[in-house]
């Protein structure tokens, strides 16, 4: 309770967030949202004078870049990888692989969610990836480009964001800690359970794809694709989107599977030897919740990168040029998240109990209301969604929910439901994230799978709403219970039974006669 007794702004210190929400909102644009935010908020602070409020900005801003300098550097190393893997040709190597020995549909579809589940590391790197060398496969069993689109989405963001090591785990690790709720990635470990989305959306992937149930407008696509060959189901786009593919013929299957083998193993040794698991100040789990986390993800990174080096070189899958080439470039792919991060970090800041102490302020309010808490991991989660689906960035959505979810469980009578609130946190930005017709997320993988982008948002919306409302009602029953088990259980079974309910449904309405189509 101490946090609450700090002095606060009043009403002024909720103004930079609700600044840079509703202008979220309203440009769909969270770059700019944010930077007002950030300077409405500096304003307050300095009473009014801009060059008190523009020192005030940049003294937060280099103070927080300086603090978090070693998640620029895991993500700009991540960014390097990315892009070498991909121009050594390892993940075409993988499709070349999968088609001699895919033999049906259903395997092709499960390969495809497994392999997006393997590439966890970059939802970006998935979208791409993945979809690049699974279309040949797809396509030669006849499943839709509007049905590869959202195994895609499907397998990104909701995979990476259980993901510790990966660069959404790093991201959102920080956001935490700066929230002052604890270790940032012990803290992001501990929510992964509670986040019924991720777990909610793998589980229907995995029926889906093992069963022929199809439903909403994903049915018309698949139907057509097995009945006429037709994979696009739309004139306008009946030519193969064309993506940019810069692979090489020389990579192996395990030019893809090493490099991402070595970047996890690298960082879990990491996180023990900064959390003194080696020197036997703590027990190999105990190194865990001491590590280093952000330092640990650029000693594995680094690691992986050197790995990378001995691998691709010396059998000269690409040069020593393409090799220090493709470094530049992946640190450069990575700038917008560069961006986006520096200025959630500062809008925290500015936020925190050092300069306007929003969170104090939202504590008490909720402290002192009669608000029945029990529902709100369910509201937070409706909230998410629905920024994460208006602004089309689940980053943005997570950097402004996560410091006022750690204020409104600071007092006592909701400091219970902190992990719940941080899972819904992460779910509904997902979901909202997986939806949004304007998320990079969503445009990236209807680009990978060469699928019409509305004909992507449109087949997909009805799969990933089945599932939110299933979550909902788990996490109404999530802030009875404060466990993600019970909740996580009863959303799956929720899922399993909808998904029966309307995969048989419209098999009535609209039979599918697959033929030879397996």
């Amino acid at each position: 309770m101490e946090i609450l007794q700090l002095p606060h702004y009043g009403w002024w210190s909720i103004l930079p967030p609700l600044v840079a929400i509703i202008l979220a909102l309203i440009t769909k644009e969270v770059l700019s949202s944010l930077i007002v935010g950030i300077l409405a908020g500096a304003l307050i602070y300095s009473h009014g004078h801009p060059v008190s409020m523009i020192v005030t900005t940049f003294t937060i801003m280099s103070e927080k870049m300086g603090s978090n300098a070693n998640i620029l550097i895991f993500l700009g190393l991540l960014g390097a990888l990315v892009v070498l893997v991909t121009r050594a040709g390892g993940s075409a190597a993988y499709g070349e692989w999968a088609i001699r020995r895919i033999k049906t549909r259903k395997g092709a579809s499960l390969a495809t969610a497994a392999l997006g589940c393997i590439i966890f590391i970059d939802d970006y790197f998935n979208c791409l990836t993945v979809g690049t060398v699974m279309r040949p496969v797809t396509d030669r069993h006849r499943i839709s480009r509007a049905k590869l689109a959202y195994l895609l989405d499907a397998t990104a963001a909701p995979i990476c964001i259980i993901a510790p090591i990966s660069s959404w785990g790093a991201s959102v690790a920080t956001y935490m800690q700066d929230a002052n709720a604890g270790n940032g990635m012990t803290v992001f470990v501990q929510t992964i359970p509670y986040n019924l989305y991720a777990f909610g959306t793998i589980f229907m992937i995995l029926i889906i794809c093992s069963t022929h149930f199809n439903f909403g407008s994903m049915a018309k696509f698949e139907k057509n694709a097995i009945e006429k060959g037709d994979l696009f189901s739309n004139e306008e786009f009946a030519e193969e989107a064309k993506v940019q593919q810069n692979f090489r013929k020389r990579g192996r299957v395990y030019d893809l599977i090493i490099p991402i083998l070595s970047l996890i193993i690298f960082t879990v040794l990491a996180m023990v030897y900064t959390g003194g698991g080696f020197t036997g100040e703590a027990s190999f789990t105990e190194s865990f919740g001491n590590c280093d986390s952000a330092l640990s993800l650029v000693l594995g990174s680094f690691c992986a990168l050197v790995v990378t080096f001995f691998l691709f070189i010396p059998r000269k899958v690409i040069t020593f040029t393409e090799f220090f080439t493709g470094i530049t470039e992946g640190i450069k792919s990575m700038v917008p998240a560069f961006s986006i991060l520096i200025l959630a970090w500062t809008i925290g800041g500015i936020c925190g109990s050092d300069y306007l102490n929003t969170g104090g302020f939202v504590g008490n309010l909720v402290n002192d209301s009669s608000f029945p808490v029990f529902v709100l991991p369910a509201v937070i989660f409706l909230v998410a969604g629905f920024l994460g689906f208006a602004t089309g960035t689940s980053w943005g959505t997570m950097a402004l929910l996560i410091p006022i979810g750690a204020a409104i469980c600071t007092p006592a009578n909701t400091a219970h439901l902190l992990l719940p609130v941080f899972g819904a946190i992460m779910a509904g930005a997902v979901y909202g994230d997986h939806v949004s017709p304007i998320s990079d997320t969503t445009i990236m993988s209807s680009t990978g799978a060469g699928c019409n982008h509305i004909d992507h948002v449109s087949s997909q919306m009805f799969y990933a709403t089945l599932v939110t409302v299933c979550a909902t009602i788990g996490y109404l029953i999530m802030g009875l219970l404060n466990s993600p088990w019970i909740p996580l259980a009863i959303t799956l079974v929720l899922i399993m039974v909808s998904i029966l309910y309307f995969g048989k449904a419209s098999q009535k309405k609209h039979p599918i006669q697959y033929n030879d189509i397996h």
